[in-house]
């Protein structure tokens, strides 16, 4: 079984090719301005180099948010335009779990949301159970509870047979949408101007 794993959530664009349970490619790549040029290269990249074709494909999983706004609509799109256009299976699973993945135990989790703010979480790996819920949040908030690992969107290591064993089903994959956590900034600006 091929699974095909993409987040673009964060600083580092992340593509990893998984058959059964043995890693065929794995792919870090820094620079969010650059995801949009990479992400296309890379899955085909990823399939080129272990001589398989986009239709050999078996199920697609997306980190999809919170994050980068652009960046998680960036995966979330790809994702969703493989799964329909291929019928394949789609599924998800968060981006602060998905960078969790490489930590074993209690697990702080969290992409820099400006101003101050993280998205984050804690998440115990080892049970798949949310100490701390995802939130947009400051980061002194977490950092007042117990973990044992700190992760953040510019150095963590994914395990991928950890997201393939916790993704989630998306039953109708054209409707997926980002994970936010937060409203965008015109959504701020149309809203402070209707009150």
């Amino acid at each position: 079984m091929y699974s095909l794993i993409l987040d673009s959530s964060t600083k580092i664009l992340y593509v990893c090719l998984v058959k059964d349970e043995k890693v065929l490619y794995e792919k870090y790549v820094e620079g969010n301005k650059d995801h949009a040029k990479n992400i296309v290269y890379l899955i085909d990249e990823a399939l080129t180099n272990n001589k398989i074709e986009s239709k050999d494909l078996d199920e697609i999983i997306c980190g999809y948010g919170p994050g980068s706004y652009t960046g998680v609509r960036m995966a979330v799109s790809v994702c969703k335009m493989l799964a329909v256009f291929m019928k394949k299976p789609l599924y998800t699973i968060s981006s602060l779990k998905l960078m969790a993945s490489g930590a074993k135990g209690k697990v702080l989790s969290y992409i820099d949301a400006r101003r101050g703010n993280v998205f984050g979480t804690i998440i115990d790996t080892t049970s798949d159970t949310y100490i701390v819920n995802e939130a947009h949040t400051e980061l002194t908030n977490l950092k007042n509870n117990s973990y044992d690992f700190e992760v953040n969107d510019s150095s963590y290591k994914v395990d991928p047979l950890y997201v393939i064993k916790h993704k989630k089903l998306v039953s109708e994959p054209h409707l997926l949408v980002p994970n936010y956590l937060r409203e965008t900034e015109a959504e701020r600006n149309l809203n402070d101007k209707a009150i």
